[in-house]
Parts: C-alpha cells; structure tokens; sequence
C-alpha cells in the first residue's frame, strides 16, 4: 500500500480529487453581467417612478395654497406652502353641514362592520364547507362561486328594493333600512362574504386533518378543535379576508351613493366625490388632494399593522 501511495504523485491525486467551490467562486457564477444589472436596476427605478410620481405630486398639490383651478404644473415644494387646505378639510370638507370627524366615524363604523362579519361567518361557512360532509353541499358552493362573479353594481337595484321595505314607523320613530349605515353594511357584506367563504375555504383545505384527530385523541371537543386548532392556523388567511373586506367597506362609494340621502349618514368616499365641481375649475384642488391623502392613510395604517400576516396569508398557498 505504502509503494502504491508514492508512486502516485501529486497531481494524480488533484485529479482524482473533486474540486470544492469557495463562496466567492459561487458568488461570481451568480452574479449578472453589468449589462443585465443596468437593465432590470433602470426598469425597477422606472416602476418605482410610475408609482411614486403621482402620490407626491398630490403631496405637493395639497400643499399648495394658491388652490389653482387646472393643475398643470409639479413643484415638489409649491411657492407658499403651508396645511392651510388640511384645516379646510378637517374643518368641513364640503358645503354639507359634517365635519371629517362625522364622516371618518361613518366611514369606520361600515368598514370595521363589514370586516368583523364577513370574517365571522366567512370562517365558519368555509370551516363546513372544508371539514363536513353534507346534502347539497356542492349546490351550495357553486351558487357562492356563482355570486362571487356578478359585480357589485349589479346587486344595487335588488338590495334596493328589499331594504327599501323595512320601515318603522312608530311616533317619532322613523327608520328605513335602505336609508341607514346598517342597511349599507348589510348590502356590502352580502357582496363580500361570497368573496371571505371562498378564499378562506380554499386555506382551510391545506391544513392537516391529522393536527386535529390528533387533539381529538387528546380528548379536545369540536369547540375546542376549531378555536385552538384551525384559528390561530387560519390567522393569515383572515388578515387578508379582513383587510381586504375593510378596504371594501372603507372606499365604498356607488351603494352609499344610491341608498344614502341624509348628510349626517355620509362617508369620506361620498363627500370626497362632493367636492367635485361640474368642470375641472369648479374643483378646489389642494382640499380635494388632501381629502384624498387622509381618505387613503387608514388603510395604509391597517395594511402596516397586518402586513405580516397579509404576506404570509398571500404566498401560503403556492407553497403548499
């Protein structure tokens, strides 16, 4: 053995020897030649231009105190800035008798409603339909997918007429269901828990059975399968069925429009399109830009809150 060892040489044994790769050597076969760097670093710069752009100048636009009647030119800092269209705003938005606080609190209670509810029974409907077997079933599920793609718009003239039809009229006492807050959540929900069954029933499906035979061993009741097992599982997914059936609620326009008549029932969706003059000079534009700044911050203050769960509920389902 030992005759064999030196009559190999060296470089016999390099040969025969596979070569390791250093970090930096996998570093360099990775890296993308200058060319196809300059490329796609000019593409993200010119994506990150298209988004960014029209967001500042409606920053700048707002803080424009010369309130000009056709915005035609972009100063990131206008000559004499100030918040002055900001106190407009929060003062009273529109020629309406409500201040934004009104209209902020109208807007919050529809879009916190129809979150808390479209969740509620969105988990429970698609806990069902995901983990029982029973008669109809499938009818059921096809007629939600069914209702998941008719628009919006086009369940306006129905749910009209149904919520027109609950009225009390006793005294003093006059409510219409159409002409409510309530009778506007009812309807958007209506349009959003088709949307919550589906995308919560399809996470549903990825979850391991045997996690909760294996509580069942354990002696958990079903109570307790569903509160301890499934939920904490399906946190993700409900971060994005809620805040997307928040932004729904939030930025809700064409049924308030269509059922609301009282001005103290007005969202910051409605009073926004209230500002609105007949032509473009007839619009204040540094109110409406800020308007439009502190209608949209809630629900970028939301998404920073549960972007965690909202990324992990997003990408969950091409992993698994």
């Amino acid at each position: 053995m030992s005759d064999f060892l030196q009559s190999r040489t060296p470089n016999q044994f390099a040969r025969r020897m596979p070569r390791r790769r250093s970090a930096g050597g996998l570093q360099d076969e990775n890296r993308l030649p200058l060319r196809k760097q300059l490329v796609r670093q000019l593409l993200c710069l010119f994506i990150a231009f298209v988004i960014i752009f029209p967001m500042l100048w409606i920053v700048s636009l707002s803080l424009d105190p010369r309130d000009i009647s056709r915005p035609t030119e972009f100063r990131l800092i206008p000559p004499g800035a100030s918040f002055d269209a900001y106190k407009r705003v929060f003062d009273q938005p529109t020629a309406n008798p409500v201040k934004f606080r009104e209209l902020a609190r109208n807007s919050l209670l529809l879009a916190t409603s129809v979150a808390l509810f479209a969740i509620a029974v969105g988990i429970l409907a698609a806990y069902s339909f995901s983990r029982f077997e029973f008669k109809g079933r499938k009818a059921i599920m096809f007629s939600v997918v069914t209702v998941l793609m008719l628009p919006t718009i086009a369940t306006i003239a129905p749910l009209f007429v149904m919520l027109n039809r609950v009225q009390i009229n006793i005294g003093d006492i006059q409510f219409n269901l159409r002409n409510s807050l309530l009778g506007v959540a009812i309807a958007l929900t209506a349009g959003q828990l088709p949307f919550a069954i589906w995308n919560l029933k399809g996470y549903l499906d990825t979850i391991p059975r045997e996690l909760e035979e294996a509580a069942r061993i354990d002696g958990a009741n079903p109570n307790q399968l569903f509160i301890r097992i499934v939920l904490p599982l399906a946190l993700p997914a409900l971060a994005v069925t809620g805040f997307l059936a928040f932004n729904a609620g939030w930025t809700e326009f064409a049924l308030s429009w269509m059922f609301l008549t009282n001005p103290k029932d007005f969202t910051l969706a409605m009073s926004l399109y209230n500002m609105t003059g007949q032509y473009s000079g007839d619009t204040p534009w540094s109110a409406f830009a800020a308007m439009a700044l502190l209608v949209a911050a809630p629900v970028s203050i939301v998404y920073l809150f549960l972007q965690k769960w909202i990324v992990g509920g997003l990408t969950i389902g091409s992993v698994k």
